[in-house]
Order: C-alpha cells, then sequence, then structure tokens
C-alpha cells in the first residue's frame, strides 16, 4: 500500500541548483493519495472543536479549503502582501533570501476561535510562524499546526514547537 509520501515527486535543482524540490502537485492530481493526505491530516484533530482552517499561500489554500469542507467549518487565506481585498494586518518574516509579508483580513478571526493552521510543507518555518503571529493578533486559540512534508534539516518543526504549537506532519526528506 503506498504512503503519501510515495506521491510526492522530487525535482532536483529547482528553482536554484542543490534544492531538491518536495513537488506535491503529484499527490494533490491522484484522487486516492489526495483523500488520503486529506484524511491522515484530518485524524490528529478528530473531535476536537475547530471553528476555522488557516491555509497558508499558496498549497495550503489546496489543503485548507479540502479540510475546512471536512470538518463543516470555515476557511481564512494567509496571503502575500497586496492580494486581499479590504482591511488587513501584516507580517513580516525572514525568507533565506531576504524578506516577505503576509496577511490576514483584520476581521477574518473572532477573539477565541479555535484555528488549525495547515501547509503542504514546513522548512525553515517562517511562513507558518508570520501566519500564527496574525492568527494570534486577532485573539485566535491555535489548535495545531498539520503539514504534509518536513524537511527536519532547516528546523521549521523546533520553531514552531518553541512557541508551544503542536506540529503534525505526514512525511519528512532529508536534503534541501
Amino acid at each position: 500500500m503506498k504512503s503519501v509520501k510515495d506521491y510526492i515527486r522530487t525535482i532536483v535543482d529547482f528553482p536554484h541548483e542543490g534544492i531538491m524540490f518536495r513537488d506535491v502537485t503529484t499527490l494533490f492530481a491522484d484522487p486516492r493519495g489526495f483523500r488520503m493526505c486529506i484524511d491522515q491530516m484530518l485524524h490528529p484533530y478528530a473531535g476536537q472543536p475547530i471553528d476555522k482552517v488557516v491555509g497558508l499561500e499558496a498549497r495550503g489554500f489546496i489543503l485548507g479549503g479540502a479540510i475546512a469542507h471536512q470538518l463543516g467549518t470555515g476557511f481564512v487565506p494567509v496571503r502575500k502582501k497586496g492580494k486581499l481585498p479590504g482591511t488587513t494586518i501584516s507580517q513580516d518574516y525572514k525568507l533565506e533570501y531576504g524578506e516577505a509579508i503576509v496577511e490576514i483580513h483584520d476581521d477574518a478571526i473572532e477573539a477565541g476561535e479555535r484555528i488549525l493552521v495547515v501547509d503542504d510543507l514546513l522548512a525553515t518555518g517562517g511562513t507558518a510562524e508570520a501566519g500564527i503571529k496574525l492568527i494570534e493578533r486577532l485573539g485566535g486559540d491555535i489548535v495545531g499546526c498539520s503539514f504534509i512534508v518536513d524537511l527536519p534539516e532547516l528546523g521549521g518543526r523546533e520553531k514552531l514547537q518553541s512557541m508551544n504549537m503542536d506540529v503534525q506532519v505526514l512525511c519528512e526528506f532529508d536534503g534541501l
């Protein structure tokens, strides 16, 4: 029987030489693989009250929408700066090669709502950390953070766990 990891292809030297890109689009394209992925991401949170799912740009939108549907709850996107209409709050974060900014609508989460954060890949944890800070600024209570892939060498899981986050991953890949 195939695991979620078996559906993920690796593309060598993308987007730069020396990078092993973990491509989840092959997982998303396979109906059995995609269902397995969503079911496994939901499993640790079964029976817990969750008010909203927050998906981190961009593949987190695909996962977050599917998970929110299964939970019968709302979905909230955290997007790159300038992509959301209306009033937003923003959070900057560091990348390996510079800085970026993500935003969330200022009325997307009510104080006390229980939030599940999802994305496809956990690398350095910078994007997830920025999303968490936005949710916390709005008063959200983060139930957990769920990812398909962890790249342990980059330390993202440790970063999020040091913020007292429950971190769940479906598989790990060595290397960058």
